[in-house]
């Protein structure tokens, strides 16, 4: 999540107390700290705080199980034709969007065609790039992105592979056989949109994505108060699995310490992301209330490829080899979180240990030696975003880098993540990019697809190979699941050559939550399990 994808901004997640007001304690109600979100729409949301938030408000057509194994949830069932290149999609009866509408094979559809037509620019658009007739709805600006003549509109508006059989029913045909489709699914960018979203076919109402209208177990209350909160309440009657808790204030952070010591004083019932500075306190604040879990995080900065001083491998590489992985994961981290040495999470099936090989072993000497043979930049900047507490470990990181390569090194300051992702689509020179990756869903294509792939959906550094791409490609439509893996190993391979990125850490949840709260879990997606949590009394 998404960057996304999958995905990308370190959650701060809490639930409110209310102080000491005896109506507020009593209050079956919690309050998760987030960052401001960069978009609502589950098309175009790509990072894990608006992707939290669309948790709450979405009920999906599949989730997985403890194995990561795909289960139909808005669905009833979800069936493929013997090439895996038909899936047919059954949807359960009885689901109604927030606002009473009843929820249709048509607000699939329609959702699905909005975020896959190109001029529509939405960030999840890749997702759909499997689906027939995706390469039909996009078009290519003939004089690149600064040039004055617009790009013509494309050749069609909806995708060929999706087709209605019903209002429960609807198909969706693949431009190529892919065993894994049942769990691409399970991304917020396939929830439905009710008929309100649309102004007209295929446009948006104008202030939806501020009050948006959900099929899931809670609805806004009010609408998206930006950098301030987003409310949500229990919908009546659901129809799915039913939430212990009424509703949730999803408040908007943009300094994680301050969060924790809203956590400490009883304010704030769970944070997901304990900041660094206030690790080694935590067990004396917390006691048993501090806790650690599995997730599928992946930390790495990447290199972005329209700055030439990047452009020689030699000179990703020697960067990479002046940085202590081991040292910082120790000091800053306080060991929880690893150092990363290959490109795609542990929680995946096709892992491996160490594919990043001697690129990611610390040598300030080789390192040294290489950076002076390719003439790399005699300074350079590390950007990240102030809201996911990432100061500390930058701010070593380049204290790293100017001892091995004896070079400048400072850290670029962005407010808010959804502010650093603005720029660097822009093209704007930031330097190296400090990026997160939270898998959307369990298959090792998730971790190279979207981040490296031509015109992949989190590729902000515009890495672009096409060796790599077919490889991806060929795992995707591969017969077995052993198959798929080898031609997915073989493409990270290629990363390792190239190091378009650098890998850094791999991490855990690390939370805490407060005595008015208890069942609190936080997943592989780093999101509170809002259907377990429950106040205490």
């Amino acid at each position: 999540m998404a960057v996304g994808a999958t995905a990308i901004a370190l959650l701060a997640a809490g639930c409110g107390s209310g102080g000491s007001d005896d109506s507020s304690s009593a209050s079956n109600t919690v309050v998760i700290g987030i960052g401001e979100p960069q978009h609502l729409i589950p098309t175009n949301s790509t990072e894990s705080n608006g992707s939290e938030v669309l948790a709450s408000l979405f009920y999906p057509l599949v989730d997985f199980d403890a194995q990561n194994n795909p289960v139909p949830v808005a669905a009833e069932s979800i069936t493929a034709d013997a090439t895996s290149t038909v899936w047919t999609v059954k949807l359960k009866s009885g689901f109604t969007f927030s606002n009473g509408e009843p929820v249709t094979s048509d607000n699939y559809i329609n959702a699905w065609n909005y975020g896959a037509y190109g001029p529509n620019g939405q960030g999840a658009s890749y997702f759909f790039e499997r689906i027939k007739g995706f390469a039909d709805l996009q078009s290519k600006d003939p004089d690149g992105e600064e040039g004055p003549q617009k790009a013509p509109e494309p050749k069609a508006k909806t995708l060929e592979g999706l087709k209605k059989v019903d209002d429960t029913t609807f198909t969706i045909t693949l431009s190529a056989p892919f065993a894994g489709w049942e769990s691409v699914m399970g991304y917020s960018a396939f929830y439905p949109l009710p008929k309100a979203a649309w102004k007209s076919d295929g446009v948006l109402a104008d202030g939806f994505e501020d009050a948006i209208i959900g099929n899931g177990p809670f609805k806004l209350k009010g609408k998206w108060e930006h950098d301030a909160q987003i409310v949500v309440e229990k919908v009546a009657d659901f129809k799915g699995t039913v939430p212990k808790i009424d509703g949730i204030t999803w408040k908007i952070y943009q300094d994680q310490q301050a969060e924790y010591a809203d956590l400490v004083a009883g304010n704030v019932d769970v944070q997901t992301t304990i900041p660094i500075e206030s690790l080694a306190k935590a067990s004396a604040d917390l006691g048993d209330r501090f806790k650690k879990s599995p997730n599928s995080t992946f930390q790495f900065v990447g290199f972005p490829t329209f700055q030439k001083e990047f452009s020689d491998v030699r000179v990703r590489q020697a960067i990479s080899m002046a940085i202590n992985r081991q040292e910082i994961t120790d000091q800053i981290f306080l060991g929880s979180q690893s150092p990363a040495t290959s490109f795609v999470s542990p929680v995946v099936a096709g892992y491996r240990e160490n594919t990043c090989g001697d690129n990611c072993v610390y040598n300030p000497t080789k390192a040294k030696e290489l950076y002076t043979a390719a003439n790399g930049p005699k300074e350079m900047k590390i950007t990240y975003n102030v809201d996911g507490n990432h100061k500390a470990w930058v701010d070593a990181t380049c204290n790293q880098i100017k001892a091995s390569l004896g070079i400048n090194c400072v850290g670029g300051e962005e407010p808010k993540f959804a502010d650093l992702l603005s720029k660097v689509e822009k093209k704007q020179p930031v330097g190296l990019i400090r990026l997160g990756w939270v898998m959307d869903y369990p298959l090792m294509e998730n971790y190279l697809g979207p981040l490296y792939s031509t015109g992949g959906s989190s590729n902000y550094y515009g890495y672009s190979n096409p060796t790599f791409d077919n490889l991806v490609k060929e795992g995707s439509v591969a017969k077995t699941p052993q198959e798929a893996i080898a031609k997915w190993q073989a493409a990270e391979d290629i990363l390792a050559k190239e190091m378009p990125v650098i890998p850094l850490r791999n991490g855990q949840n690390v939370f805490g939550y407060s005595t008015k709260v208890n069942n609190v879990n936080v997943d592989l997606f780093q999101k509170v399990d809002l259907y377990k949590i429950e106040v205490v009394g």
